[in-house]
């Protein structure tokens, strides 16, 4: 096993959504230094391909590359098969895509309100139903789910989205309990506040209000939560399933 490893994830494949942002691009590079093959998936090809020579030069490992509009649902239902057609069989689905239209609730205009629920919940149902499909039969497979501290805590304006990370909640417990003996597990993530353009952006007050929820005292890294997703496609993480993995340096503490 290579020194930098802290398990092997030789021989297996992982599908990674939204693999152009911040947690997705650190979530490739932690599975591939782990020795996982990737395939990243994003509309922003440009992006993805700067991911694949980031990857190939931080643990010589090739990934491929998927281009894909995700907020085209009918188009979403046939990317699973796509990929193992192409690259192989799938053993890991990382639902990672995400997008907020933050409004005051009584304001939230529905078209808003539907492009969350669609992009953060309804595609990946979508993914994990064609996922479940070919982990049964194989019995083998690692779901996981990327939610939000905000799907415990609520938060002003993101009626939409807090909904929609909630939503996964339930679809990832619920893909536990009836796969667990397929040799499937389902996990969620929580990530509290992690460093990205949207934080970066905001205001010294706005990082300070951050800041002093935070018993750690600083906003997270991207590598914080990709190296529980990691650890949660490992074999080793078997008997983990149904459960989600707060990941907000004691923000909140459920």
């Amino acid at each position: 096993m290579n020194k930098d490893r802290l398990f092997s994830l030789e021989g297996m494949h992982a599908l990674v959504t939204g693999a152009a942002g911040s947690i997705g691009v650190k979530t490739a590079v932690a599975l591939s230094k782990q020795g996982a093959r990737v395939t990243l998936l994003d509309y922003k090809e440009q992006t993805l391909k700067s991911v694949a020579n980031l990857i190939r030069d931080l643990s010589g490992q090739t990934t491929n590359i998927l281009v894909k509009d995700l907020s085209d649902l009918q188009s979403v239902k046939g990317i699973f098969n796509q990929v193992e057609q192409e690259y192989g069989i799938v053993d890991v689905l990382v639902n990672n895509a995400g997008i907020n239209k933050d409004c005051l609730f009584m304001r939230m205009p529905e078209p808003e309100l539907d492009a969350v629920m669609n992009l953060n919940f309804k595609v990946p149902f979508l993914l994990c139903q064609s996922a479940i499909l070919a982990m049964a039969k194989r019995r083998f497979g690692r779901i996981i789910n990327i939610s939000s501290v905000v799907a415990f805590s609520g938060n002003p304006g993101q009626a939409n989205y807090c909904s929609s990370k909630s939503a996964l909640l339930g679809l990832t417990k619920t893909i536990a309990i009836e796969y667990a003996q397929r040799g499937i597990t389902a996990n969620c993530i929580a990530p509290g506040a992690i460093k990205s353009p949207m934080t970066e952006n905001l205001s010294e007050n706005a990082k300070q209000a951050f800041l002093n929820k935070i018993p750690m005292g600083y906003i997270g890294e991207p590598e914080d939560v990709a190296s529980v997703v990691a650890f949660l496609a490992s074999r080793e993480a078997r008997y983990i399933t149904g459960q989600t993995i707060h990941v907000n340096g004691g923000m909140l503490m459920v």
